[in-house]
């Protein structure tokens, strides 16, 4: 039974690792050694999440074990018991008899466990000290060959390495020169462990309090359809601003690609680095650039292998860039008209919801059976705000918990973390399901505040993690990284917190498979006895300042715009992105009912228009902005936006009656997002 229930966990977890790799990545475009290494980092850090509550019943049936064969040496029948109550009694006067013991459900035979964490935890830091980090500058080098790639990759990664090289060199120094210690291969181990662990955990904290903190306000504030509008339109003109800088940004990045086709020749030693050049610019881009240099005569300055190499990573990031800044304009128009719907919904008489937009895909059966409209407003309109509270409510009492357990799981006697006090409880009556229930429900809590923050976190525009088959691949491994760095550390904090690490609790039991493979930690008594205890405390400051919105205030005031209800900016944001989602439905309505014109003219005197459109299928009218690419003097295309101010882009996000049929940067039609770049076929060739 134990083998059949790891299999099944195992197979589980890596359902729920390919599910999250398909949504945020590109399973058709990206490399697949970059897929590959992502998902092998996630689906060994949610390994260790769902099989250490099964070591940790494992351990305690072991315990309890031992501590029957160190009372009783010799078992005892019930005739015996009967009959010399008086002895046992004098011989044993002060021990009591514990209880038999239960083998667990999920009892994993002796062996088993040791032998999995260590391929498990030595794997996951491979990739994520050695392995991920190379293959991050390897993807992102714009270098044309695999050589220049890998000595890019050495060369960013030198400063990298020699950090943690110098941190593992002085601690190996404080423990060859204290006179009580000699250094042995396991203690090497142990030293190397306790560096890792102490980075994670140094990290860890800061993710967790803000996650503690933040994901139930945001499920209470979730509650409000007033909020989340408001918050909806406040997004809205803050994405309007970066989906012109990054429109801007690209049309710059062309005008420099355009420059270099010209300027190389065909029979030029270069110009194979100018066609690799060219297969990363959109397809639009890369017709215009080839119409326009065609009809030039004059040549610009001929570019060197090294700018061509930084060109080729700006192009990457550019168009990479521009197509997150599409996909996530589209998407979050489509909430923005949902949540208006809903607003409109719930002061209507008639209890049923109507969408203003409706889908242009046939609905499933789950909605034409089940979510119908009717459902659909009894949970828009009444169930799902008194959902989200009790569950902001449910997710508060958690993290409160969480906190005290924090501050206090140090002290043993007596017990006065909340989670060290249920498991004990629950293994004084050997009820293994309950003690597993608590493990999981407290480490997957743990993850999910911390992991979300990964999620949701973004360092400017080098690492953001976007749905919809939009995440960058140095986005992806990145997160990787922090996963495998975050996980290990989590754990062990997590059987501090239940006294099972006898490093902090300092109690004389049997200790976890996992925790045996991380050695003593007493090796370095000034982490086990002084970071690892006192350092935690900080998440009570830290959900302080989360909670009074610190960290946005300051972000807000550096020019980082931030969501702040009682900020004068913020107000303005909200009205501007409040037009910019009016302006946006009305010029949708105008593309639909153009279109259903044209079908109704097409089906009642059987013309086949000029487009082929169907009115289940159409493709909305774009605004009327000016051609993307225009010619100079010298007849080298310079694209829009580069001498047009920010703010006069974003009106023109505002004009009605538009088309730009033909546009770089428009959409597919039918809501659906396409990747642009092209497929690749070779292992890491041309990132």
């Amino acid at each position: 039974m134990s083998g059949a229930v790891l299999a099944v966990v195992v197979f589980v977890v890596f359902l729920l690792a390919f599910y999250l790799l398909q949504r945020y990545g590109d399973l058709r475009k990206q490399q697949p050694m970059v897929l590959l290494g992502t998902l092998l980092a996630w689906y060994l850090c949610f390994l260790i999440v769902f099989i250490l509550p099964f070591d940790v019943s494992t351990t305690i049936y072991k315990q309890c074990v031992l501590d029957n064969k160190n009372h009783h040496p010799t078992p005892l029948t019930q005739g015996r018991r009967s009959n010399q109550t008086g002895d046992i009694s004098s011989a044993y006067p002060t021990v009591r008899i514990p209880k038999a013991c239960v083998e667990p459900w999920s009892y994993i035979p002796d062996g088993v466990l040791p032998v999995f964490w260590r391929v498990v935890y030595w794997t996951s830091q491979f990739l994520t000290w050695l392995l991920l980090p190379f293959m991050q500058s390897y993807a992102r080098s714009g270098s044309f060959s695999r050589a220049g790639k890998v000595k890019t990759a050495l060369i960013e990664n030198a400063l990298y390495y020699g950090t943690y090289l110098l941190i593992f060199i002085s601690l190996l120094i404080y423990l060859a020169t204290h006179p009580k210690w000699h250094l042995t291969w396991s203690q090497l181990q142990t030293i190397g462990i306790t560096a890792a662990n102490t980075w994670g955990l140094f990290l860890l904290v800061l993710l967790l309090g803000y996650g503690l903190v933040e994901i139930p306000r945001s499920y209470w504030l979730s509650s409000s359809h007033g909020y989340l509008l408001t918050k909806a339109y406040f997004k809205a003109a803050k994405m309007a601003t970066e989906k012109v800088e990054a429109e801007e940004h690209l049309a710059d990045v062309m005008e420099e690609v355009s420059s270099a086709h010209g300027s190389v020749r065909f029979n030029h030693s270069l110009r194979k680095c100018v066609d690799t050049i060219l297969t990363k610019c959109p397809t639009e881009y890369q017709e215009e650039i080839g119409r326009d240099v065609e009809s030039s005569n004059e040549q610009d300055a001929l570019p060197t292998k090294r700018g061509l190499i930084k060109l080729h990573k700006k192009v990457i990031f550019a168009v990479q860039r521009h197509r997150q800044a599409q996909v996530q304009w589209s998407i979050l128009l489509d909430q923005a008209f949902h949540l208006e719907d809903v607003a409109k919904s719930q002061s209507s008489p008639v209890h049923h919801f109507v969408h203003s937009s409706p889908s242009v895909q046939p609905h499933g059966w789950i909605r034409r059976f089940i979510y119908t409209p009717t459902v659909e407003w009894y949970w828009e309109c009444v169930f799902r705000q008194t959902f989200c509270r009790l569950l902001a409510v449910l997710l508060c009492l958690l993290s409160a918990a969480v906190v005290w357990s924090e501050c206090t799981f140090f002290s043993t006697h007596p017990v006065l973390s909340l989670f060290a006090v249920f498991v004990q409880m629950a293994e004084k009556q050997y009820n293994y399901i309950c003690i597993e229930m608590v493990c999981f429900v407290s480490i997957l809590f743990l993850c999910v505040c911390v992991y979300s923050t990964v999620f949701r976190i973004r360092v400017f525009n080098y690492y953001h993690l976007v749905p919809h088959h939009q995440t960058d691949a140095y986005s992806l491994q990145f997160s990787g990284m922090l996963f495998c760095r975050l996980t290990p550390p989590l754990c062990l904090n997590f059987l501090g917190l239940i006294h099972m690490d006898s490093a902090i609790s300092h109690q004389d039991r049997i200790q976890t498979s996992y925790t045996s493979i991380m050695g003593s930690m007493r090796l370095l008594s000034f982490i086990s006895d002084g970071f690892y205890i006192y350092y935690p405390m900080l998440i009570l400051l830290l959900c302080l300042a989360t909670y009074y919105s610190l960290g946005s205030r300051c972000l807000n005031l550096l020019g980082f715009h931030q969501y702040i209800t009682d900020d004068d900016l913020t107000s303005d944001l909200v009205d501007e992105g409040k037009e910019l989602i009016r302006r946006e439905r009305r010029r949708r309505q105008k593309a639909e009912d153009g279109d259903n014109r044209r079908w109704a003219w097409r089906k009642r005197y059987g013309v086949i228009g000029i487009t082929g459109r169907t009115k289940t299928g159409y493709t909305e009218i774009k605004d009327n902005q000016s051609s993307p690419v225009t010619h100079n003097k010298k007849s080298v295309v310079t694209f829009t936006g580069r001498d047009v101010e920010t703010e006069e882009q974003q009106r023109g996000l505002l004009q009605d009656n538009s088309s730009d049929e033909g546009s770089p940067s428009r959409r597919s039609s039918g809501g659906r997002y396409l990747s642009l770049s092209p497929s690749q076929t070779r292992i890491f060739d041309d990132v």
